[in-house]
C-alpha cells in the first residue's frame, strides 16, 4: 500500500484508541489482514481514510455484533431529546446536542460527556455518509445507553462527510463501559434503519420532535 502525503497516517495506539480494543488486537488484525493496514519498515501504519471506511462497512453489516440483542428505540430515546438545530458548524451542533444529552438521567457527568464526545471526534469523523452523523462514545460515568438526535435545518458544512454530503441528522450514543455489544449493536441497528432515504426525508420534514419520535419508533 502506498501512502502519500496527504493522506493521515494513524499508529496502531492511535487505532487501539479509536476502536476501543487494545494495541494487541490491532496488530493481530494487522498481521491477519483483516484491517486496512501498510507496513514502513517494521512499523504498521494505518490510513485513516481507510480505517474510517472500514469502521463503517462494520457498522452497515449486521456483523458487528451479536444479533440477539433488541434494540428498543422507546427504552433510549424520548420525544424532548430529539431536538431542531440550526448550526452550520459541527462545533456548535455536537455542543448542543451533548448538552441536551446530558438532560438524560443515565449521564451523571455533563462535563465530560462533552469532552468525550469531542475528543472523539478529533481523532475521527463520525460522519457514515448520507447526511449523517452518529457521534458515540462509552464512559464509566454513563449508567445506561442512551441517545439524542439532532434534526439540522441547515447544512453543518465541516463535518468531513466520506461522500461530500453535507450532515443534517446527528444521533448522539453515550453508553457505559460494561455494554460494548449493545452499544455496537445499537450503532448497527441505526446505521441500518438511517439507510432508508423515505425515513431521513421524513425526519428532515418532521415538525415536531414527536412526529420525529413516532417515525423513529415505529
Amino acid at each position: 500500500m502506498g501512502f502519500g502525503m496527504e493522506d493521515s497516517i494513524l499508529t496502531i495506539e492511535e487505532v487501539a484508541k479509536y476502536l476501543r480494543v487494545s494495541e494487541r488486537t490491532v496488530y493481530d488484525w494487522a498481521q491477519r489482514g483483516e484491517i486496512p493496514s501498510g507496513k514502513i519498515g517494521t512499523v504498521w501504519r494505518f490510513k485513516k481514510a481507510e480505517i474510517e471506511k472500514w469502521v463503517n462497512e462494520r457498522l452497515s453489516s449486521s456483523k458487528a455484533a451479536p444479533a440477539d440483542i433488541k434494540i428498543l428505540v422507546k427504552d433510549i430515546l424520548s420525544p424532548e431529546r430529539i431536538i431542531f438545530m440550526n448550526h452550520q458548524t459541527k462545533h456548535d451542533a455536537l455542543l448542543e446536542l451533548s448538552q441536551n444529552l446530558a438532560t438524560a438521567p443515565q449521564i451523571k457527568d455533563a462535563k465530560e460527556l462533552e469532552e468525550a464526545v469531542f475528543k472523539r471526534e478529533e481523532l475521527m469523523s463520525t460522519a457514515i455518509g448520507m447526511g449523517l452523523a452518529i457521534p458515540h462514545v462509552r464512559l464509566s460515568s454513563v449508567t445506561d445507553l442512551v441517545m439524542s438526535v439532532g434534526i439540522s435545518k441547515t447544512d453543518i458544512i465541516d463535518y468531513q462527510s466520506i461522500d461530500d454530503i453535507p450532515v443534517r441528522l446527528l444521533f448522539m450514543i453515550a453508553a457505559s463501559f460494561n455494554q460494548h455489544n449493545y452499544y455496537l449493536q445499537t450503532l448497527s441497528f441505526f446505521s441500518a434503519k438511517l439507510k432508508k432515504q423515505d425515513l431521513r426525508d421524513a425526519l428532515l420534514n418532521a415538525s415536531s420532535s414527536m412526529e420525529a419520535y413516532e417515525l423513529l419508533t415505529k
